[in-house]
């Protein structure tokens, strides 16, 4: 339970100022407010705020600090490391907080904190437009902008983050404020990429590109042992794919779903998973020899909606399932990468971990390193580790050769990670110092003068200057 012990008549004070609802360790439910995306995570907070409006982040803030609790931030809650939830301290909880409104004329949304993607999509769709978003609708805005954003329409629109066009956000001593290109600018490049280091933002604005509503996709999925030619056909067509073509390889079992063979559910297989974010009719030329490699088990390239691409994954990572992910960035898939990827592929102590390799570039890599926070802009490919199951006994079996595996990967890379998907944020600085790079110490400057306390630390920790 909370190591915190506050007091009945200091808890009735914050109600009084908070138009929110304030849930406590015996609040009926409690259980389920603290409960979040990944089943791993299993944290005991003091005091879950759940915010109606920025005056309640506010005074959410200023009761954390003035009790000298913990606070960590929770959006969608769907961070896979589980940054949203804290042991004995206050979580600012943005789920009520969801409001999206589209500007088609001006070709802009204005999203609030605790908005998911599929609150966002359908209602720019509604327009034929869209902002880059992830690749589940259950993710939230929030997390996957702060942290980056890589998702299907990554290499024609670029990074969540590369369209982020300003933010609201209060500071660590209850100020609001706006950052953008022209206000607050260094903080503003900071939010690109740092994680939420810096304040509690509450309220996005994007831009919005033309897309859909129906797109071409590709999804062709092979037997495992055609593995090496999939990959080396797929490595081949990155090399000239125009910046619509957003692809990745993957190697995967086929999911426990009705749509799925029931005969084939656990067996090991490799698959293309893209999209064609243009004209539909070209996508479908250009993906088509993506999709005759070898005999394929089965074939869902088609052309969906832009909706149903956003959503087409979800029922596949299921809340309360167990997860731990990690990554790295790639700048080439040369003969050396690829055999020792498919070697360890071959040991995948469970069916539902799935081992993918994004292509990146594309609009990605015209932003400049230090343009923002977000740094590994010229990395080719990034690969992704993604374990998933139900059985706890697995756990440290699973993660086990999870981290095994990014090791004897991590030869080939930078040693950063896209700090969305960090594992458990293992190595700590060491870690966050790899991933940002030369741009390490400018943040740390603006965390500095924003958070010197690092009252902001349930995050992909950025430590003030002073603290090295």
């Amino acid at each position: 339970m909370a190591t915190h012990i506050i007091d009945s008549n200091t808890i009735k004070a914050f109600k009084n100022d908070f138009s929110g609802q304030v849930i406590l360790p015996d609040s009926a439910d409690y259980e389920s407010a603290r409960q979040v995306w990944n089943g791993m995570i299993d944290k005991q907070p003091e005091v879950i705020a759940r915010c109606k409006n920025v005056l309640d982040v506010i005074n959410a803030i200023r009761f954390a600090r003035a009790n000298d609790l913990p606070l960590s931030i929770r959006g969608g809650g769907h961070n896979v490391a589980g940054y949203a939830v804290c042991d004995g301290g206050l979580v600012i909880d943005m789920a009520n907080m969801k409001r999206v409104v589209v500007n088609p004329e001006s070709q802009t949304v204005i999203v609030e904190a605790g908005a998911l993607w599929q609150d966002v999509d359908p209602a720019t769709q509604e327009y034929g437009l869209a902002t880059p978003g992830g690749e589940v609708s259950l993710t939230g805005v929030a997390g996957l902008t702060l942290g980056g954003g890589v998702g299907y329409l990554r290499r024609k629109h670029g990074l969540t983050c590369d369209n982020l066009l300003s933010v609201d956000l209060v500071t660590a001593d209850g100020q609001v404020l706006k950052a953008n290109a022209k206000q607050n600018e260094e903080l503003f490049w900071a939010l690109r990429g740092g994680g939420g280091n810096f304040g509690v933002v509450t309220t996005f604005e994007f831009k919005l590109h033309p897309v859909g509503p129906r797109v071409a996709t590709v999804n062709p999925i092979y037997p495992i042992s055609e593995s090496r030619k999939v990959l080396d056909v797929w490595r081949e067509f990155t090399a000239t794919a125009p910046d619509a073509a957003t692809t990745a390889f993957a190697v995967w079992g086929i999911p426990d779903h009705p749509d799925m063979p029931q005969e084939l559910i656990g067996t090991p297989v490799c698959l293309i998973d893209g999209m064609y974010a243009d004209v539909p009719e070209a996508g479908e030329a250009l993906f088509k020899p993506l999709r005759s490699i070898s005999q394929p088990v089965m074939d869902m390239s088609g052309r969906p909606t832009y909706l149903e691409v956003q959503t087409g994954f979800d029922e596949f990572m299921r809340d309360g399932d167990l997860y731990y992910w990690k990554s790295l960035f790639l700048d080439t898939l040369s003969d050396e990468v690829v055999n020792t990827m498919l070697s360890w592929i071959d040991e995948r102590p469970n069916s539902r971990i799935l081992v993918i390799i994004r292509h990146m570039g594309g609009a990605i890599a015209r932003v400049g390193e230090a343009d923002t926070a977000y740094v590994n802009r010229k990395a080719n490919y990034m690969l992704s580790i993604d374990g998933a199951w139900t059985d706890p006994s697995e756990s440290k079996n699973n993660i086990a050769w999870i981290r095994a595996f990014w090791n004897a990967m991590n030869r080939f890379s930078n040693g950063g990670v896209y700090v969305n998907f960090p594992g458990f944020g293992e190595r700590d600085q060491t870690l966050w110092h790899a991933s940002y790079g030369d741009n390490y110490q400018r943040l740390a400057a603006v965390k500095t003068k924003y958070d010197p306390d690092n009252f902001f630390h349930m995050n992909q920790n950025i430590q003030p200057t002073e603290r090295h």
